[in-house]
């Protein structure tokens, strides 16, 4: 417990409003940012955001929130950005509705992408594919190991990890 308040002091003083999550013997701690982090760093990099319900609240199904959204998720979007050089416009994040489980949306592991030609010809020509899912949608590996899923009307990404940032 001792770990796990000093690492939560470090956040706070280190950048207010990222949260630790999780201790040293946790093998996928991860570090929780705020909507209002999240939003700030997408608009340092150019990244825009839009929600069917125009709106945040992370319980709110058509709303798109990134409350608690992994800070690796939120680097690993300025990085598809950086090296794509691509429009980015996320259409998903961490509000209720999405699939559940340990690397879901809700935990702050995923994002979702407008389906933008460039965006998908990036993912093509530059991750391996990997085959289908469970539900049919085709998959993209990056060397860093993040997923890419193309769900038909929009790119639904898996960040294990920030994608070489």
């Amino acid at each position: 417990m001792r770990i796990r308040s000093i690492l939560t002091a470090l956040a706070l003083v280190i950048a207010p409003g990222f949260v630790v999550v999780g201790g040293a013997g946790e093998a996928f701690a991860a570090t929780k940012i705020s909507h209002a982090t999240a939003t700030s760093m997408f608009r340092d990099a150019g990244i825009t955001w839009s929600s069917s319900g125009g709106c945040s609240n992370r319980n709110n199904p058509t709303c798109t929130s990134f409350e608690q959204l992994n800070l690796a998720s939120a680097q690993g979007a300025q990085t598809l950005k950086r090296a794509s050089g691509c429009a980015l416009n996320i259409t998903g994040g961490t509000e209720t509705g999405h699939a559940s489980g340990t690397y879901s949306h809700w935990n702050g592991y995923k994002l979702d992408y407008s389906k933008i030609a460039c965006v998908g010809n990036y993912i093509k020509n530059n991750f391996t594919y990997i085959g289908v899912r469970g539900d049919g949608a085709p998959q993209w590996r990056s060397g860093s190991g993040n997923i890419y899923a193309d769900e038909g009307n929009h790119w639904d990404v898996t960040y294990y990890n920030c994608g070489g940032c």
